[in-house]
């Protein structure tokens, strides 16, 4: 049964490839979603997936590339909305 959640990730996550590299791991693992840059230096994602897969990819969100330095996610669940894939959204 899949899941959404909610991820927001802050500490040197801007300017560092994080979205990118969210999307190459969210495609390899089949995550469905979206990821954001926020006004505040944070990322923001969107995530649907199986909790299991979902918590491999919290894992990694709690790393980043290799540039990141990630202090602190946090994640809440939230409605399904069947995304059909994984973007990288552009303000």
């Amino acid at each position: 049964m899949k899941k959404h959640i909610v991820i927001n990730v802050a500490g040197k996550v801007q300017g560092v490839f994080y979205r990118a590299s969210t999307k190459a791991v969210a495609d390899q693992l089949g995550v469905k979603g979206i990821v954001r840059n926020q006004p505040d230096g944070s990322v923001y994602i969107e995530a649907e997936a199986e909790p299991g897969i979902l918590e491999m990819f919290v894992e990694w969100c709690n790393e980043g590339p290799e540039k990141a330095h990630v202090t602190a996610v946090s994640t809440a669940e939230a409605e399904l909305k069947n995304y059909r894939n994984f973007e990288v959204v552009k303000k």
